[in-house]
């Protein structure tokens, strides 16, 4: 078990993904990722937001790619540490325990950012940012605001934490070409793809 930061201790973020992956079972590799993948982004690493144990991250290291990822809990991420270790992955994944309501990557580091089942408006552009300029992908799932916030299903989702429409390829900054954007009915979530082109 990682130390946990002090700042971190008591959010309630931390404390509900902690529970839910408890025990939980290994997730597979998202189907956005084998779509980024198979594009494919050019050669760098992967970055990994809202993580959690990260099929995905697995399935980039496997596929040689160096990846970071980021989850504001240390069991999940713990889980993907050890899951790493045991399949020979560990050196290709660096785990960040942070609280994405804060953190931010770099920018124009990545080859490929992912995240599925996780909106937040203010995280998008710096992770859009981050994306690579000669061809980079950036690969997005989240909840959309008519399909699935503030249904009785999701009654805890705020309106923030869920796409509104045209989002999230209304947002892009300039320099980004939308390859896909659609809904996935069944889930309540909409996909975007989108490539950065050289600047």
């Amino acid at each position: 078990m990682r130390n946990v930061p002090p700042r971190l201790a008591g959010h309630p973020d931390r404390l509900r993904w902690n529970a839910k992956y408890e025990g939980g079972a290994d997730a597979p590799p998202h189907p956005l990722l084998q779509r980024a993948l198979a594009l494919p982004p050019p050669d760098g690493p992967v970055l990994d937001l809202a993580s959690g144990p990260s099929g995905s991250a697995l399935a980039a290291a496997s596929a040689g790619r160096r990846v970071t990822a980021v989850d504001i809990s240390e069991v999940a991420l713990d889980r993907l540490a050890a899951e790493a270790e045991r399949r020979g992955l560990a050196g290709l994944i660096t785990l960040v325990h942070a609280d994405l309501g804060e953190w931010r990557p770099e920018p124009e580091r990545f080859a490929l950012v992912l995240c599925t089942g996780y909106w937040d408006a203010g995280l998008f552009g710096p992770a859009a940012e981050a994306v690579l300029p000669d061809g980079g992908v950036l690969a997005w799932e989240a909840f959309t605001a008519g399909a699935a916030c503030g249904r009785p299903a999701r009654p805890q989702l705020p309106a923030e934490w869920c796409l509104k429409a045209g989002e999230p390829a209304a947002l892009l900054p300039p320099g980004f070409t939308v390859l896909s954007q659609v809904d996935v009915l069944e889930t309540g979530k909409r996909r975007l793809l989108a490539r950065r082109s050289p600047t």
